[in-house]
């Protein structure tokens, strides 16, 4: 079957990035095999379930099989909730979906080592029978198999949806870790995470604010860059990898930050300053050596509603535009959601969804397996 012989039908995508701070539905059509954005939302994890999640995600030492088989199901229920929630806001039936796509909580992800891995939670079969509807989830290790990174998977939706021929274009996605595709002139498309974004500002901030994440930029621009404390970062061999390159909490948590011992006599104002640069600076860096002749920067994902970051990484990369994918038409909220619809879609099709030229995978994949909705 190709694109071209699908029959109409909408398709769902799911998604909690690794800032773990919402889930995040999208009710996508497709125009000629081209997302288009009908509905989204998101919908908020139970306090005690988020707290569950980091701590699973971030404690590399306790291991408990019966607390990991219960979470994977509990998550898988509330993907479910938040795809009925999506449907009914949308005045939608479950019988007009054709399938989920549902990217789940990633827990772990290692795509390098001699047994390289990824594990994302959040039960499929608990996703189906619930909403009753065709699941498709676990996309990842499809490329992890064949030699690939595993992710980004963004980038080809990315071209889809932003591409301009004869521009060169990235587009920078700002989650819990920030990545860039690189949308060449030649219709080339590359892309890699380039390091922390909001996850480490979002932890910094819920330590010592007790809140979830830094309004507006406010707790960083209250404080100064420590520029010692910055070197010692960004001095992380990481940053210096060449891609094809992926990370994620269990690499760029507040352990790593607190490895650096300086830490202990900054104000904590000042770190979140620091914080905030490190991720102007690393995904400046990343941009000016992998896409130099770049004429625009579009911003997706949570950091494009933080002006102090945004403002930042305008003035580090003028006389490069720095605007929000909304500029375009393009929900910089709903992105990726946006991008698992089309990755079921591809899986439905028996479609390829990875870019080996991103992942690095020996080639193209099928990604992701199907799961039924029960038929009684």
């Amino acid at each position: 079957m190709t694109a071209a012989d699908d029959p109409p039908g909408l398709y769902l995508g799911l998604i909690s990035g690794t800032s773990a701070d919402g889930i995040d539905a999208a009710l996508v059509s497709f125009d000629q095999g081209v997302p288009q954005l009908c509905g989204a939302l998101t919908h908020p994890w139970p306090a005690d379930l988020r707290e569950r999640v980091l701590a699973m995600a971030q404690d590399l030492a306790a291991f408990d099989l019966d607390a990991f088989g219960q979470l994977d199901v509990a998550i898988g229920r509330h993907f479910a909730q938040a795809a009925l929630a999506l449907l009914e806001t949308a005045g939608i039936a479950a019988s007009a979906v054709r399938a989920i796509g549902s990217h789940g909580q990633t827990l772990r992800h290692r795509p390098g080592g001699p047994v390289p891995f990824t594990l994302q939670l959040g039960d499929p079969t608990a996703i189906a029978e619930h909403c009753g509807i065709d699941v498709v989830a676990d996309f990842r290790r499809a490329d992890v198999a064949a030699g690939g990174q595993g992710a980004p998977l963004l980038p080809a939706v990315h071209a889809m949806l932003l591409g301009r021929a004869g521009r060169t274009r990235v587009v920078l996605n700002l989650g819990g870790i920030a990545n860039i595709t690189v949308l060449g002139v030649d219709g080339q498309v590359a892309g890699f995470d380039t390091g922390p974004a909001n996850g480490l500002l979002d932890a910094w901030c819920l330590q010592h604010r007790g809140e979830a994440f830094d309004r507006d930029g406010a707790f960083a621009g209250s404080g100064r860059v420590d520029p010692a404390l910055l070197d010692a970062l960004l001095a992380d061999p990481y940053f210096a990898l060449a891609p094809p390159k992926s990370t994620g909490r269990e690499y760029f948590h507040l352990a790593w930050l607190l490895r650096q011992p300086q830490v202990a006599a900054l104000a904590p104002a000042d770190v979140q300053a620091t914080l905030l640069e490190l991720t102007v600076r690393s995904v400046a860096e990343a941009i000016r050596m992998h896409a130099p002749a770049a004429a625009d920067v579009l911003v997706c994902g949570g950091g494009v509603h933080n002006p102090r970051l945004m403002g930042r990484l305008a003035e580090c990369l003028a006389p490069c535009d720095v605007i929000s994918t909304a500029t375009l038409g393009v929900d910089p909220d709903y992105l990726e959601a946006t991008a698992f619809a089309w990755l079921a879609r591809q899986r439905v099709l028996g479609l390829p969804g990875n870019l080996p030229a991103v992942t690095g995978a020996r080639g193209q994949r099928v990604l992701g397996a199907l799961y039924l909705a029960p038929r009684d």
